[in-house]
């Protein structure tokens, strides 16, 4: 072979962390938001349900505002509620095609 590299390296095993192999400015700590726990937005559908609030946007105000809906979702005083848009997008990509608002409030 023309190679100057051994042929044997190519059968070699090797044991390798996958964060070994990303370079460390790969990911922006500070490029878009966070994930929002799903059983968040359960919460909140819950809240706007339960209370008779017409639209997300609304509800999203009222947890703002309104100290048990805040510890019933799991946020703290100076946590940033999800924007109601957010609860929207995650809509059609996690729960759209799928009856799990119906079973929840169904039973």
């Amino acid at each position: 072979m023309l190679s100057k590299r051994e042929e044997e390296r190519r059968n070699q095993l090797e044991v390798v962390a996958l964060d070994e192999l990303v370079p460390e400015d790969h990911y922006s700590s500070d490029n878009g938001r966070p994930s929002v726990d799903p059983v968040v937005l359960i919460k909140m559908v819950l809240i706007q349900y339960l209370f008779g609030i017409r639209s997300m946007r609304q509800t999203i105000k009222e947890i703002e505002t309104n100290v048990a809906y805040r510890w019933f979702i799991g946020y703290g005083f100076s946590e940033k509620i999800p924007h109601f848009s957010t609860f929207g997008k995650n809509y059609v990509r996690r729960f759209h095609d799928t009856d799990l608002f119906e079973q929840i409030f169904y039973r």
